[in-house]
C-alpha cells in the first residue's frame, strides 16, 4: 500500500493533521479506542453472519474475519498490557453511529445488506487509512511497525467487503453505492472535530 492510499481507497478527505499530532500524545487513549473498535468490528462481522445466515459466501468469508478481528483485539490488549496501560471504558464512537444514521430505511428489503457491506467497507477504509499515518508518523518504531501491519490487514478487510457487496448485486450498483457512501463520509468528517483520543 503506497502513501497515497486515499486515492486508491476512494476517500474524498484526508484526515486532518492535526488527528495523527494528537493521536502521538494519547498514546494510552488511543490504544484503548483501537482495542474497542476490534471488538466492534468482530460483533459486526457476527451480527452479519447471524442476520444472513442463508448467504453461505458471505458467512465462509466472514467466519475466519471473526477470528482475526478478536485476534486484533488481543494484540492491543498485549501492546497495551506490555505498557502498563488499563483498557479503560469503551468510548462512543460518533463517526460510526453518523455512518449508521445514514444507512437508508426506506430501500428495499433486499437491498439492505448492500448498504451494511458499503458501512463494514467506509470504516475499514477510514481505518486503514488512520493506521497508515500512524505507520508513518508514531516516533517509537516498534509502533510504526505495529500499525503497518494493522493498515494492511484493513487494507484487506475493504476489500472483502467490497468483492460480497459485488457478488450479491450489480457491479454499477455496488460503485455507485460506494461513491454515495464516500459522499456521505465526507460529510461526516466535516462535523466532527479531529481528536486524539479516538481512532476515528
Amino acid at each position: 500500500m503506497s502513501t497515497h492510499d486515499n486515492s486508491i481507497l476512494g476517500l474524498k478527505m484526508p484526515t486532518d493533521p492535526r488527528w495523527t499530532d494528537l493521536a502521538s500524545v494519547s498514546l494510552e487513549e488511543i490504544l484503548t479506542d483501537h482495542a474497542f473498535c476490534e471488538q466492534k468490528a468482530t460483533t459486526q462481522c457476527i451480527s452479519l453472519i447471524q442476520r444472513y445466515p442463508e448467504k453461505t459466501e458471505l458467512v465462509n468469508a466472514l467466519a475466519p474475519i471473526v477470528t482475526e478481528e478478536w485476534g486484533h483485539f488481543r494484540m492491543v490488549w498485549a501492546e497495551m498490557k506490555k505498557r502498563g496501560y488499563q483498557l479503560g471504558k469503551q468510548r462512543k464512537d460518533d463517526y460510526v453511529n453518523l455512518l449508521i444514521q445514514h444507512e437508508p430505511k426506506n430501500v428495499p428489503g433486499d437491498e439492505k445488506l448492500l448498504h451494511k457491506l458499503m458501512i463494514g467497507a467506509m470504516i475499514e477504509a477510514r481505518s486503514c487509512e488512520r493506521f497508515r499515518l500512524l505507520s508513518e508518523n508514531l516516533e517509537e518504531e516498534g509502533l510504526r511497525h505495529f500499525y503497518y501491519k494493522f493498515m494492511v490487514s484493513e487494507a484487506g478487510h475493504y476489500r472483502l467487503f467490497i468483492d460480497l457487496a459485488e457478488l450479491y448485486y450489480p457491479i454499477p450498483k455496488v460503485r455507485a453505492a460506494w461513491h454515495q457512501w464516500l459522499e456521505i463520509e465526507k460529510y461526516i468528517l466535516q462535523l466532527l472535530v479531529p481528536r486524539g483520543d479516538r481512532m476515528h
